[in-house]
């Protein structure tokens, strides 16, 4: 009976770079103690020192925001672009990215402006005594809102951006990609490498590569988040910063990406059919692909990795 060669039968001995490294990384910010009718409350009365926890204040802050947004824009000589419902933000956003990537600096490409829906707070005002001050209750609803893209060019990421909803209570979005931090950290290190577009193809220290891979961590990404939302204009205020009215991140997508490179375009082939029969189902295989010198466009040839990609994300709308 003949033996059936395995995944990882393949790959001893017969891969030239075997590369793991966080891809695409798609993360959500809340300010938490916003969370709750009860939140929301102690912040507007207790905190902001209002008299009346009043849903007028969400529109003050949100139209405070809109302000200074544009003035940071024109300050700056910043582009402001209208993002529509048909828009791929990625394409539309492309040129301002490339030419601040050809300036080396970091700074922010454009202001992306779309209406999106969003889970914020609203409110109807109770039946109490007219002799007293209103009162009001808050519910979350999905409204349709004002949300900011903040597309940047960062020197330790790339291509990456933030989105900070204009409503309360300010939900935001936080997008970058490992594989690009771990190029630009690589070079630091004077590690040469062939890059992919979300990926290597080749390295003169693939251990070293390696290693740098698995240093993106957390808290790298933290540091990021909050250097730049001290640049950016936000709805928040130092006061609400340090009284802890400030945003967490949390994972909502994040793709971890292996390439694997061979010495020779047989490997491949040899890899991509193991590979199909150890995760054969009845359902059959899932449009799976490989590359190789034979195919045009190939990285090179014995390479094999996902298709390749823009770097940025998909259309979030």
């Amino acid at each position: 009976m003949s033996h059936v060669v395995t995944v990882g039968e393949l790959l001893d001995g017969q891969s030239v770079l075997d590369i793991e490294c966080p891809d695409r990384i798609y993360l959500s910010g809340f300010v938490n103690s916003l969370q709750t009718p009860g939140g929301v409350i102690y912040f507007l009365h207790n905190h902001r020192g209002f008299p009346v926890a009043s849903p007028a204040v969400f529109g003050q802050i949100g139209d405070q925001f809109r302000r200074a947004v544009g003035s940071y824009a024109e300050a700056n000589h910043i582009p402001v672009v209208k993002l529509k419902a048909a828009d791929r933000n990625a394409d539309v956003m492309r040129p301002y990215l490339d030419r601040a990537a050809a300036s080396g600096r970091s700074q922010v490409a454009a202001v992306g402006v779309a209406q999106e829906p969003q889970i914020v707070w609203t409110s109807r005002q109770r039946d109490t005594d007219p002799g007293k001050p209103p009162q009001f209750s808050f519910t979350k609803e999905n409204r349709r809102v004002t949300a900011y893209y903040f597309y940047l060019w960062d020197e330790d990421f790339g291509s990456a951006f933030i989105k900070i909803c204009a409503y309360f209570p300010y939900p935001v979005k936080v997008w970058v990609n490992g594989h690009e931090w771990a190029k630009r950290q690589a070079l630091k290190a004077g590690i040469a490498s062939t890059e992919l577009s979300n990926g290597f193809a080749s390295a003169s220290d693939p251990d070293g590569l390696q290693l740098i891979c698995d240093r993106l961590q957390p808290g790298t990404i933290g540091v990021f988040f909050a250097r730049w939302m001290a640049r950016l204009p936000v709805p928040l205020t130092a006061a609400d910063q340090d009284a802890g009215f400030w945003w967490e991140l949390a994972m909502r997508q994040v793709e971890i990406s292996r390439t694997i490179v061979f010495a020779a375009p047989r490997h491949t082939r040899a890899f991509f059919e193991a590979l199909v029969a150890d995760n054969w189902t009845s359902a059959g295989p899932s449009a799976p692909r490989s590359s190789s010198s034979a195919r045009p466009g190939a990285p090179r040839p014995g390479g094999y990795s996902r298709p390749p990609s823009t770097g940025m994300p998909p259309p979030s709308r």
